[in-house]
């Protein structure tokens, strides 16, 4: 190539008429180019770079075809015929003579043209000079340089590779950064396997591109004769550099990998925390061998892949873990329960990006209760994580034991914080118990830090319906502050109550009273069947996403199946007072015959007898005694209430004995009958059913 770097200007007229030792100095030789005459005089020096002794040399330019190899004097002659016909005044470059011992070496050569008033040229002066020494400085570079960038490309892959490995969550992330065309091209490969470590065999779970394994290979053993499973076994990565080693090496895999027109393969074996999780295998149709820096790059690689996939299958089995967990904490069925539709729902928030995402501690339950009552339950646990999970399942439980044994709501509320206050754990629980008559419609509404309860009427209007509250569960003890207001509403035939976590009104940029507003407008626009409106909620939060789980629960009550008179009667009787003891008997009795199951009324009557009488006779203070009509026709239901804790239990009278058979009596007469708990005493309860022959 011509030198760009010599300087334009010929040569002065006055140089030294002698400048060989000038010239010398600088490892320089001199020649004159006489092109009328066609003489090429050098001196010593030149010939010294020709490798010529002056014997050998006519003087003519052609005599030094000997020396300069046909391509390189074709290139020259190109040159000096181009410079003087463009009317340049120099020219140089770079090329190879060949020397007497026939190696080649690097030359360099600058001339002058000369030309007469005319322009013509008819003298070339100029220098030639060995620069096998400047070429090979340059070549050096050049060979530094391209180290480096090599090195710095295959840096890239590793850095590449990484980052995009570490945004990889699930095993499926991680195949899919390196299957798809960027990844592979990232990799250099034409193709890869990889396959997970499973009880003594390689599973393969990718290959790429799509269906590019070999068939009779998904599920391999690893003592078979494969390169995946020899990497597993030693632990060690299988460069392949050849087909021909390939075929060698590995003849039963290589007659189907022939057609691929693989050239060489890596298998590395996967490995984390010592041992083989894995394998991979990549491979090449357009190289042969392996560097020592390639190899150093690609186990640099195999290790962070190695790396993310271990994160990934723990991920997943975590995930696996406290979905399983969650499930089994949540009611698996939802009771059918008479003068109400019920429906409930439960969303996991999406993956995100922190592990256990997708898990959390949202629950709902409903709780039937004695009577026409049922207790409905929506709460959150702080955190998204198997911890979460593992305290709502908890908290659900002991929620349900509290109101099943018949606590007041606010007593409810209480006594899960206490108890989520003495457990060994930091997190919290927002949470709303919500107790509802269904004969009478009076609901009864403690709220420990949750959103407030929706209201939907039979009009299909939809409104928030603001509810006292108290701190959330485990922080109220903490804070020495354990009383709950209760709040009161009416759910009228028709009308639906609908308990949510904050993760269905929550949404980004706004605030919560407006997320509310626009859930109570999706209520009132939506169907009037709550498993329809259940659905189209839960889809509706699932379409716009979020970082938070969502649990549901719609109550609707139902008109009543049959009108009631009167519905509860309540008579306090007192130790030592016949009289008040009558009088319960004949309420007990009235309300038989008033609500339909007078064909039982001597068996009510006698076995509300005999639970006031053990009220009185074995505590120490009275009794309260309540008759309430159930749904449906002549159902009814008798509650005897004392200050005692104390359980009651069946006795053995003896054969002569006239005490102790109190409730085997209760037992035979009553369709069912029970004990709850109710603050510091509890109530002993029989239930009646219509038509039973006395």
């Amino acid at each position: 190539m011509t030198d760009r770097g010599a300087s334009a200007r010929p040569l002065p007229d006055d140089r030294p008429a002698h400048p060989d030792p000038i010239l010398a100095l600088n490892r320089m030789g001199s020649f004159d180019w006489d092109l009328d005459k066609g003489l090429f005089h050098m001196d010593a020096q030149a010939h010294e770079v020709f490798d010529l002794r002056p014997e050998e040399y006519d003087g003519r330019a052609e005599s030094l075809a000997a020396r300069v190899p046909r391509a390189e004097g074709s290139h020259l002659d190109a040159l000096v015929a181009r410079a003087i016909k463009d009317g340049s005044e120099n020219y140089g470059t770079y090329f190879r003579l060949r020397r007497r011992d026939g190696s080649l070496r690097w030359t360099h050569t600058q001339g002058y043209i000369r030309r007469d008033a005319t322009g013509r040229p008819y003298r070339i002066v100029g220098i030639v000079r060995d620069a096998t020494a400047e070429l090979g400085e340059i070549e050096e570079r050049r060979d530094r340089a391209a180290r480096h960038a090599a090195r710095r490309r295959r840096t890239d892959v590793v850095r590449t590779a990484t980052a995009a490995l570490a945004h990889a969550r699930t095993v499926d992330d991680v195949i899919d950064v390196l299957r798809d065309t960027d990844g592979l091209t990232r990799l250099g490969a034409t193709s890869l396997v990889m396959g997970l470590v499973e009880a003594g065999h390689i599973r393969l779970v990718a290959d790429g591109p799509e269906n590019s394994f070999v068939p009779g290979t998904r599920v391999t053993r690893i003592d078979e004769p494969y390169p995946m499973s020899e990497a597993v076994r030693t632990l060690s990565p299988r460069f392949i550099e050849s087909p021909e080693e390939f075929a060698e090496r590995y003849p039963v895999l290589w007659p189907h990998l022939a057609g691929l027109r693989i050239t060489s393969a890596a298998y590395l074996p996967l490995i984390a925390q010592a041992r083989p999780i894995g394998a991979m295998g990549l491979l090449y149709s357009d190289r042969r061998g392996f560097s020592p820096e390639d190899r150093d790059v690609l186990v640099a690689l195999g290790s962070a892949i190695a790396q993310s996939l271990q994160r990934a299958v723990l991920y997943e089995r975590e995930m696996d873990l406290a979905a399983g967990l969650q499930q089994a904490m949540l009611p698996r069925t939802i009771p059918s329960v008479p003068g109400c539709d019920v429906a409930v729902r439960y969303r996991a928030a999406g993956a995100g990006g922190t592990v256990g995402r997708g898990i959390g501690g949202d629950w709902y339950d409903l709780i039937p209760l004695p009577g026409s009552r049922v207790g409905a339950v929506i709460g959150d646990v702080q955190g998204h994580d198997t911890h979460a999970a593992a305290v709502m399942g908890q908290l659900r439980i002991v929620l349900r034991a509290y109101a099943a044994e018949g606590h007041p709501p606010a007593t409810v509320m209480a006594r899960a914080s206490a108890f989520l206050h003495e457990l060994d754990t930091d997190r919290f629980a927002t949470c709303l118990y919500a107790e509802a008559d269904l004969a009478t419609g009076v609901v009864q509404v403690v709220r420990a830090g949750h959103i407030d309860p929706l209201v939907r009427h039979g009009d299909g209007t939809c409104r928030r319906v603001p509810v006292e509250g108290g701190l959330p569960l485990g922080l109220s003890a903490e804070f020495g502050c354990l009383a709950y207001p209760v709040g009161t509403l009416e759910l009228d035939p028709g009308c639906t109550l609908l308990l949510c976590t904050d993760g269905l009104v929550e949404r980004p940029g706004t605030d919560l009273g407006e997320g509310t507003r626009a859930l109570a407008a999706a209520v009132t626009a939506g169907p009037e069947d709550v498993r329809d409106l259940a659905d189209l909620l839960i889809d509706t939060a699932g379409r716009r996403g979020g970082d938070d789980d969502v649990a549901l629960l719609l109550l609707r009550r139902r008109a009543p199946e049959t009108a009631r008179t009167g519905g509860r009667l309540r008579q306090h009787v007192a130790p030592g007072d016949p009289e008040a003891l009558t009088e319960a008997r004949r309420m007990v009795r009235t309300a038989a015959r008033a609500w339909g199951a007078g064909d039982r009324d001597d068996e009510i009557e006698l076995v509300a007898d005999e639970l006031i009488t053990n009220a009185l006779m074995h505590t120490e203070g009275s009794a309260v005694v309540t008759a309430r009509a159930l749904t449906g026709p002549g159902r009814l239901r008798v509650e005897v209430e004392d200050s005692s804790s104390a359980l009651p239990r069946r006795r053995d009278a003896g054969d002569r004995g006239v005490s102790g058979r109190g409730l085997l009596l209760v037992e035979a007469l009553a369709d069912a009958w029970g004990v709850e708990a109710r603050g510091g005493g509890k109530c002993v309860w029989s239930e009646f059913a219509p038509g039973r022959d006395g």
